[in-house]
């Protein structure tokens, strides 16, 4: 219920964001950003210790555009890096 607080919705409008909800019922249409925030706070987070937001930035920008995206290998797509997987469909 707190996507739907109305603190929420209004900080979401103020700042020209849209919400995105499930559709009721289905748990899964969530499913791949759930699994890539779990890596994302495994892999990274857990093992780091941030001086600065700055600091922060600069960590997951790194963690996604160099490893998550071009080294860590993705069962959903073959074992294979997103990269390579789209050096491969192209």
């Amino acid at each position: 219920m707190q996507y739907r607080a109305r603190d929420y919705r209004y900080f979401i409008e103020k700042n020209d964001c849209k919400p995105s909800m499930s559709r009721k019922g289905n748990c899964w249409d969530n499913a791949a950003m759930e699994s890539f925030f779990s890596r994302l706070t495994v892999e990274l987070v857990f093992a780091e210790q941030y001086e600065s937001i700055e600091d922060a930035k600069s960590g997951i920008f790194e963690y996604i555009e160099v490893f998550y995206n071009r080294v860590r290998r993705h069962s959903a797509i073959g074992h294979i890096s997103p990269a390579e997987f789209e050096r491969k469909s192209a």
